[in-house]
């Protein structure tokens, strides 16, 4: 059993291997930094930058920050989260978009005056992509090794869906 799981799992790599690969230039289609202010708002979820409505701005250069918070109260429990992301563009397609990012964020949850959370402070670095879905419409998922503030690390996911404009 243990012998045919394992070559189930090598099968892909020992093909990829043998298969033939055409080596293309990084640069061949990127395209430069927008020239101009780039701003987006949509929704993002990520353990390392917050949850919520969020607010993107690209500027004028590979460099661009990425602003989320989001509220929940009822009764006496609130739950919210405020986060800030950065990015800066490895590689920049006209429909794709590959970048480096780090993330802080503070969530809470529990009463207003005592938050129960065990570790509510996040830090978080990796990588991330982007995707031109169309119109406008953009998908986004980074994966961030995340620290929370009870020392905690963990590689987490996080996902993104903004709308652009100018």
């Amino acid at each position: 059993m243990k012998r045919s799981l394992c070559t189930l799992l090598l099968l892909p790599l020992i093909l990829g291997g043998i298969a033939c690969a055409q080596v293309v230039s990084p640069d061949a289609d990127a395209v430069p930094a927008p020239r101009e202010n780039v701003f987006a708002m949509g929704l993002f979820a990520g353990p390392a930058s917050g949850v919520g409505l969020s607010f993107r701005h690209h500027l004028p250069s590979p460099l661009s920050y990425q602003i989320t918070g989001g509220i929940i109260k009822s009764d006496d429990h609130l739950s919210y989260s405020i986060g800030v992301e950065l990015q800066y563009d490895i590689k920049r397609t006209s429909i794709t978009r590959f970048f480096a990012a780090a993330g802080t964020s503070y969530f809470h949850s529990g009463k207003p005056e005592a938050n129960e959370m065990a570790a509510p402070g996040r830090l978080g670095i990796g990588i991330g992509g982007e995707l031109h879905a169309g119109s406008g419409v953009h998908v986004m998922l980074d994966l961030l090794f995340t620290y929370f503030s009870d020392g905690t690390v963990l590689p987490l996911p996080q996902a993104g869906l903004h709308y652009y404009f100018r």
